[in-house]
Formats: C-alpha cells, structure tokens, sequence
C-alpha cells in the first residue's frame, strides 16, 4: 500500500483493527445506483427562506449510532478524521470543494455540524466461501469505512452547498491535485456516480494516483431540506490492491436519510 493511501486511510479510518478483521460478521452493501433527485420543485422560494438549520445538539441527535446500520460499526468521529479547510488547498481554485468534502473539512458556514465513522465489519461467509488464497484475502480486506459529516444551512445554504460541489467535481473531472499536511496527494480523474436518497443526491468516485497506481474512494453528498450528508469512503481491500473497485456505502447512505426524516 503507498504512503499516500495510508496515510488518508488512517485519516479517515484509523484503518480496521485486527481484533476487528477477526471478529465481526459482515453485511453486503447493495448497490444503490438510481437517478439522482432533481433540485428542490417549485415555488421553492418560500421554501428556501422558511428553512431553519439544525444546531450541532440537534444533529448528534440525528447522527448514526452504533445499531444503526447492522454489519457496521459506528462512533464519534476524532479530531485526527477531521480536516481544516486552510489546511486543504488544490492546484485549481475551482476543485477545492471537492476536495474539502472528501476531506470532512467545513464548506460554507453551516449552524451545526457533527461527524461520524461508520465501519463495516468483514465478510466472514466471503472469506470462507473464496476458492483461492487471493481471493480470501480480498474477501478479508473488502472493508469500506466511511465519514459521515452533516452540516445544517439556514435559507437555500444547502442548496447552494451541493450546487458548489456539483460545480466543483464536473469542472475536475480531469483530475487534480491536493496539499494537505501530509503532502501532495494527485487525483487522476473525478467520475459521476448514481446514487438516491434526501431531496437531492449526487455521487462521485474519485481516483487517487501515485507512481503510477490509482486507488479509488467514494464521495457521497445529499441534501434533506436544511442539512448536507456527505459520505466520504474508502475501501482497505481497493487501498491495497486486492479490489478492483467497490460500491458505495448504501446501507449507511439509507440509514442516515431516515434519521435526517
């Protein structure tokens, strides 16, 4: 696994503990590819300028909790899964959006916010049922950890949010790079993906590249009138090589949307 990968995947993840890997039974995520839910209908404007944020205690009452999604673990998110937005920065302007989502850092001014890790625990009748040691392992390491953020906006903030970050991802498609505290870290393309839930959803993979090997994460955002759900997602198995790819986190995805209501 690069340097680069596993640095964000002890960001995001603190990666999947052993005692975890030996353990936990697992759940499989369905795909949850649909048509992304248009923009808010008409006669909006009222609705915009009713919209009441949600404070930071009323979004940890709305948050994941352990239980919520069966096959997951889920807790608080640290300080070290969190990123400043000074601390984020891209080689284009216009990508930064991007880039402040999948790193959980603060878009915009939102009311409240509240962060948390959601990881899925390891396959066992997968691993079990693989018929070589490849394909045990990559059973094993097909474990997708995945930060969920909400941000509450007063007014149309949450529209305007996702709107940016619409922008964002299809003026970077081509790629781009980030600086973090931990580096530079190059993204070789940015694809749409399909996805559904809240009143609006919008789904991305990103690639990440580094001499020459590409690694992809999951983005996730959606919208349920005032607050924002982003989902940034990795995979330990795509980290290292043993997956191709995988899908998005769809249970956590739906959990959340029926909590937000």
């Amino acid at each position: 696994m690069r340097a680069t990968v596993v640095r964000r995947t002890a960001l995001a993840a603190s990666v999947v503990s052993l005692a975890l890997l030996a353990t936990a039974c697992g759940g499989s995520d369905e795909d949850t590819k649909g048509d992304a839910k248009a923009p808010a209908a008409e006669g909006g404007g009222a609705t915009k300028a009713a919209v009441k944020a949600l404070t930071a205690a009323e979004l940890e009452k709305v948050s994941l909790a352990q239980g919520d999604v069966a096959g997951h673990k889920i807790g608080e998110a640290g300080p070290e899964d969190i990123s400043q937005p000074a601390d984020v920065t891209a080689d284009k302007k216009e990508c930064e959006p991007v880039g402040h989502a999948f790193y959980a850092a603060q878009r915009g001014a939102p009311v409240g916010t509240a962060v948390r890790k959601v990881v899925q625990e390891p396959k066992k009748d997968a691993v079990k049922d693989a018929k070589d040691a490849a394909g045990a392992l990559g059973a094993g390491l097909d474990v997708t950890t995945t930060l969920v953020t909400l941000a509450s906006y007063d007014g149309d903030g949450a529209e305007k949010n996702l709107a940016e970050l619409r922008e964002s991802a299809a003026a970077c498609a081509a790629g781009f790079t980030l600086s973090t505290k931990d580096g530079k870290q190059k993204f070789a393309k940015v694809t749409e993906a399909k996805v559904s839930g809240g009143e609006e959803a919008l789904a991305w993979t990103l690639v990440m590249e580094e001499e020459g090997v590409q690694v992809p994460f999951k983005l996730v955002s959606l919208r349920q009138a005032g607050t924002v759900a982003t989902f940034s997602s990795l995979n330990v198995g795509a980290a290292a090589g043993a997956v191709s790819d995988f899908e998005l986190p769809s249970e956590v995805i739906a959990a959340q949307v029926k909590k937000l209501g």
